[in-house]
């Protein structure tokens, strides 16, 4: 009988071992929706289909958006899961998605869903006036769009780079979109960005950035999306509080769609279903703070803060808002940021 040198003994394991990993079918998710929810969902969706790897990157929705389009010709994502509408609406344009109708389709408003089946809403996320709680309270703090370019919170305003956010960019787009539907013109829209940025102390390079230095011994404020402000107070602890603007509040669709292309489309298919199904919906509005798009998700099955969640929405032309958002936020980047300081 021939003994195995132990140098082909590991030769040997080394290619088992290989040939064991490479076995799985690798699907690519691009995200914004944070390690936290990502790791968690991974791991549920891995537990049910091992023979699956899901390998994510978690970055900013217009981040994605640049990449996905970049590999247009080899696209290497296969799922994106998260992202305002708005930017959906552009990729579907740019021929970057594929269509794909899940099985929860017509448990969607038409206004949070693609026509042509590209993509689908997953949650509505309303933007709310974030602020430090140790040095303010909901009654001290701005209540509305209009008390943030008052004088007092000059130097106080902490904000993402709108260039690389997609909650930032809509929120910039809404005042302009609202200007627009109330005077006919955007004159009043770029007027507000201009003193917002008047006020603002500096635009921070990610949610991270903004969080630490919003949490400091000062009194701070900022715009962001509710979900995250609740997971970021109740997870680490942050000192965040926050107002709905009482005149009207931004509320996203946030989407998912299959990439166009993608390299493993039937997985892409599979991870859809598997974190947009009724019981990850729950999940996600327990331990993430989202808020279901779909309207057949009994109530008493939500938590109560979604439940008693009071906010007014405000009625706006997303279609416009799509269409115009890169010119508008090129010509703030180059005509209004840091020139009023």
């Amino acid at each position: 009988m021939k003994i195995l040198s132990p140098l082909l003994i590991l030769i040997c394991l080394i290619l088992i071992t290989g040939c064991s990993k490479d076995s799985r079918k690798k699907l690519t998710v691009y995200s914004p929706h944070g390690k936290e929810m990502l790791t968690e969902f991974e791991q549920r969706f891995e537990a049910a289909n091992p023979d699956t790897d899901i390998q994510w990157l978690d970055m900013g929705s217009q981040e994605i958006f640049d990449r996905i389009k970049t590999e247009k010709e080899n696209p290497i994502c296969d799922l994106w899961w998260g992202a305002p509408a708005t930017i959906f609406m552009r990729a579907e344009k740019e021929g970057l998605l594929e269509k794909y109708i899940p099985t929860w389709a017509e448990s969607i408003p038409i206004s949070s869903k693609s026509k042509d089946g590209n993509w689908f809403g997953t949650y509505l996320t309303p933007q709310v006036i974030a602020f430090n709680d140790k040095t303010l309270t909901n009654e001290k703090a701005p209540k509305d769009w209009e008390d943030l370019i008052n004088p007092e919170w000059k130097d106080k305003i902490i904000i993402r780079n709108p260039m690389a956010s997609g909650t930032m960019r809509v929120i910039f787009s809404a005042a302009i979109a609202n200007s627009i539907k109330t005077t006919g013109n955007d004159k009043e829209g770029f007027d507000w960005l201009r003193k917002l940025d008047e006020n603002t102390s500096d635009y921070a390079a990610d949610p991270t950035q903004m969080y630490i230095k919003l949490s400091g011994e000062k009194e701070a404020v900022t715009l962001w999306n509710m979900p995250d402000i609740i997971l970021q107070k109740t997870l680490y602890n942050y000192p965040f509080g926050y107002n709905f603007p009482v005149d009207g509040t931004v509320v996203l669709t946030d989407a998912i769609a299959i990439i166009n292309g993608s390299k493993n489309p039937e997985g892409a298919k599979e991870f859809y279903e598997f974190v947009t199904n009724e019981e990850s919906l729950i999940i996600q509005s327990e331990k993430f703070f989202r808020i279901p798009a779909r309207n057949d998700i009994p109530k008493d099955k939500l938590p109560d803060w979604v439940r008693q969640a009071d906010y007014k929405t405000m009625d706006l032309d997303w279609e416009l808002i799509s269409e115009n958002e890169s010119g508008w936020m090129k010509l703030w980047d180059t005509e209004i940021k840091g020139k009023s300081r």
